[in-house]
């Protein structure tokens, strides 16, 4: 199947989802270990499913970036107590320890997340994955589409310190007096 996707140019990314046989990154790393490391394996990144199996997110990225190819953005948070777990006994999803949110509404630090993205030249695509237990779907879809727009981080195509070959170079060089013959 994986050779399949390579023919066609396409990245197969599997979730990395609780309960499933791919939940975290040491399940992903024995699946990878048993396809021969095949480009085409890679990530789906939800950070909602992570925090919810109390996986570090951010390292995650850290990790996994060179796999990491479609990004779910969706919100969830984590409310400890000592009654139930993540899944809540199978409480209505109100009352749950774990539940998901819209984005922005929840425990996920998305501003790290679009960061490290952009640091790691993430070329995909944020996809909103919306689910939330309190707020009304058209309205977690408006809004997410504009939390998106928000975070999405347009990278430079040169240091942010690089002035002497900025297309204001000429200027630049006159105002400190150095387009001056000496």
């Amino acid at each position: 199947m994986l050779d399949s996707f390579d023919h066609h140019g396409v990245d197969l990314c599997y979730e990395i989802h609780p309960g499933e046989d791919l939940h975290d990154g040491v399940t992903f790393e024995r699946f990878l270990s048993e396809v021969n490391h095949h480009p085409r394996c890679n990530i789906l990144f939800d950070p909602s499913h992570l925090l919810l199996q109390h996986i570090d997110y951010l390292q995650f990225i850290d990790l996994y970036h060179p796999r990491i190819k479609a990004f779910h953005v969706k919100d969830a948070e984590y409310q400890l107590n000592g009654r139930s777990g993540v899944y809540g006994g199978y409480q209505p999803w109100l009352a749950r320890a774990g539940r998901f949110r819209s984005p922005g509404d929840g425990q996920i630090d998305f501003s790290r997340i679009f960061s490290k993205l952009a640091q790691y030249d993430y070329d995909g695509w944020a996809v909103l994955e919306w689910e939330c237990c309190l707020k009304d779907g058209e309205t977690g879809a408006r809004e997410g589409a504009e939390f998106i727009r928000r975070h999405i981080i347009p990278v430079a195509d040169r240091a942010f310190d690089d002035f002497a070959l900025s297309e204001n170079a000429p200027s630049v060089r006159h105002q400190l007096g150095l387009d001056r013959d000496v």
